[in-house]
């Protein structure tokens, strides 16, 4: 599917919280997008990441009808935004630990805190190498919370938790947990941080499409070619 944005229609619906049955019921985020991509009114359709699509569906219902409309302009950008990169979940999954660990209440914080420790595993593994971006992601949100890392890594070491990488439905589930925690902080401007955390997913997911093909080359028009043949100093620039 082709990653050039797509236009909003003009009298599309106001998003709004919640899954709709169709168009004249409401939209949400994700059901816009369906609508965009031609496919069957779904806030689960195929042309978005999962892990992406879960990010937009918790931002959707967790901001103010006011706030949601801020969203509108970004849903063209996620039609057709479903690279097959490993790296995908679990850096998702620790973007959104990350901004929510700092505010989250200390309960929330500690499974944030073993969210995080997980998604480092699998980034450090799937990157190669511990100096990999997403893990260092992860690893600098834990330094800057070490209460919530010493109870999150004394809880994997006593538990023996934490042995498969972190995999989608994993990932989305600490999406939900960090967009929770980020909503119900108690903190002035987490309306904006919730649209900011979905703008920086968005991006994120972006980072891992494969380049655009590049056109091909016009083909030569034989007699512009027989005119360099036997003229060169005509078609020189």
């Amino acid at each position: 599917m082709s990653r050039r944005a797509v236009p909003i229609p003009d009298g599309v619906p106001v998003l709004s919280q919640g899954r709709h049955w169709n168009p004249r019921s409401g939209a949400c985020f994700m059901e816009m997008a369906s609508f965009l991509a031609g496919e069957r009114w779904s806030d689960h359709p195929k042309c978005t990441h999962p892990v992406l699509a879960a990010a937009a569906r918790c931002v959707n219902d967790a901001v103010e009808d006011t706030t949601r409309q801020r969203l509108v302009l970004m849903i063209p950008e996620v039609v057709g935004l479903s690279p097959d990169d490993p790296r995908v979940d679990a850096t998702l999954a620790a973007r959104c630990a990350t901004e929510a660990l700092p505010i989250a209440s200390e309960r929330a914080q500690h499974a944030l805190a073993v969210g995080l420790i997980a998604a480092e595993r699998t980034l450090t593994q799937l990157e190669g190498a511990p100096e990999g971006a997403g893990a260092r992601m992860c690893r600098d949100a834990l330094a800057d919370a070490p209460e919530a890392e010493t109870w999150a890594r004394d809880f994997v070491a006593r538990a023996g938790a934490l042995r498969r990488p972190l995999r989608s439905h994993a990932a989305r589930r600490l999406v939900a947990l960090s967009i929770d925690a980020i909503a119900e902080a108690c903190v002035s401007d987490a309306q904006d941080r919730l649209v900011h955390l979905l703008r920086s997913c968005v991006d994120d997911t972006k980072a891992f499409m494969p380049p655009a093909p590049k056109p091909a080359p016009a083909p030569a028009v034989p007699w512009e070619a027989e005119l360099k043949k036997r003229r060169p100093e005509l078609t020189e620039h």
